[in-house]
């Protein structure tokens, strides 16, 4: 079937079934789950796929009992839609996962009714994204291996957008352990785990400023010690770690920030853990090709957008590891004005009227990007390099 043909038939059933994409969006905005307890989320997603066909399993179920695929068709492209539902410990939706799971789902019915014959389509619930992430351990287990493209459509404010990247990030615990005594014991000494915690502190201020690529780190202490008496037995520091790409993160800054904490850990004759309190996030890659599939079908449905310069950045997220394993592009929408994510307001945003005709947008938009996927079978080949080049032009000069 021709591209533009799947495009106007899968638009025209997300206008037959917007009753239903709305129904997601404010059920689950009705009905907030913190992650890895999105029990309700689940079980309504997976019967909604269910009911249009899909054959609906579990996924990573030693690990994320509310994770699950679904699967149609029976085509050689393959397709992942990828939906979160997932929301925030006092706020509900503050960050629209409702809708990125009526968008995933909606996008995947749309397609699926015009594309079985052409393409494999996958949803992929998505627990946890603000907490234990789930997508970091889906993909290092290979459930998303295989796959032509994956795609997602977040909730944004102001102005739609694509483009950018995000933060690749290791959060580390540097639990310090010493000996307790009192202070004013004249014989028994103790080992102050505090000390070297402090020191360790302020000798990785100066390692920084050694580091030549751009990164973050964030450090706060959590154990100190119990009582000012007492020498510290034990003092413990959280630590965010982040870089723009994950090689330097890994290759760079972690070996010299850990050999630097066991040296002063040494220096004390404390001993020393380190242990990741957070999944491992690595930088998100928005492919230049998807990136161009979403602009034109934003421009064919009438929304505006901007492009986000490739080094813009601003927190992390685990679509950044699906992003390292196939081919990936994650836009903002927006659902509102002069708000911010994970408050009440855009808690509030998330389940209004507009987004809910965003949302129905989006799934659009989705589901002609997997169009356009399809149709590259139909293009003649080109060299690898030559094809990112042609895309990468096209991506960046993209005019909203």
């Amino acid at each position: 079937m021709d591209s533009k043909v799947m495009k106007q038939e899968s638009d025209q059933w997300v206008e037959a079934h917007e009753t239903l994409i709305r129904q997601i969006a404010t059920y689950l905005h009705a009905h907030p789950e913190l992650g890895e307890k999105e029990y309700l989320a689940a079980r309504y997603l997976r019967h909604v796929l269910a009911e249009a066909g899909f054959t609906v399993t579990d996924c990573v179920p030693e690990r994320f009992p509310t994770a699950f695929q679904a699967t149609y068709g029976t085509g050689p492209v393959q397709i992942g839609f990828l939906a979160e539902y997932d929301a925030l410990p006092g706020l509900g939706h503050g960050c629209g996962h409702n809708l990125i799971a009526a968008m995933s789902v909606g996008a995947a019915l749309a397609f699926a009714a015009v594309a079985a014959d052409v393409a494999t389509i996958h949803v992929y619930g998505c627990p946890a994204e603000e907490t234990a992430a789930s997508k970091e351990y889906m993909s290092a287990q290979g459930v998303f291996d295989g796959l032509t493209a994956a795609l997602i459509i977040h909730p944004g404010e102001d102005k739609t957008a694509l483009g950018g990247t995000s933060y690749a990030t290791h959060p580390l615990e540097f639990a310090f352990t010493g000996k307790p005594a009192h202070v004013a014991d004249p014989d028994y000494h103790g080992i102050n785990a505090l000390d070297a915690a402090v020191d360790f502190y302020q000798a990785l201020k100066e390692k920084e400023k050694e580091f030549t690529e751009r990164h973050i780190i964030g450090i706060i202490f959590t154990e100190a010690g119990t009582a000012p008496n007492i020498v510290p037995d034990r003092a413990v520091l959280h630590a965010t770690i982040r870089a723009m790409k994950a090689d330097y993160l890994e290759g760079t800054m972690l070996p010299a920030i850990r050999a630097l904490a066991q040296a002063v850990s040494d220096r004390h004759g404390t001993t020393l853990s380190m242990v990741h309190y957070e999944p491992l996030l690595k930088d998100m890659v928005n492919d230049p090709r998807l990136d161009v599939y979403f602009a034109e079908a934003f421009s064919e449905l009438g929304e505006e957008f901007d492009v986000k310069d490739d080094d813009y950045a601003e927190g992390s997220t685990d679509v950044g590891n699906v992003s390292q394993v196939t081919r990936t592009s994650q836009p903002s929408l927006c659902i509102g004005y002069h708000i911010s994510g994970h408050t009440p307001e855009f808690a509030c945003a998330a389940g209004s009227e507009y987004a809910l005709q965003q949302a129905a947008l989006g799934a659009k938009a989705m589901a002609r990007v997997a169009a356009d996927v399809v149709a590259e079978q139909e293009r003649p080949p080109v060299a690898p390099a030559d094809e990112e080049a042609q895309w990468r032009k096209a991506y960046e000069t993209l005019s909203p």
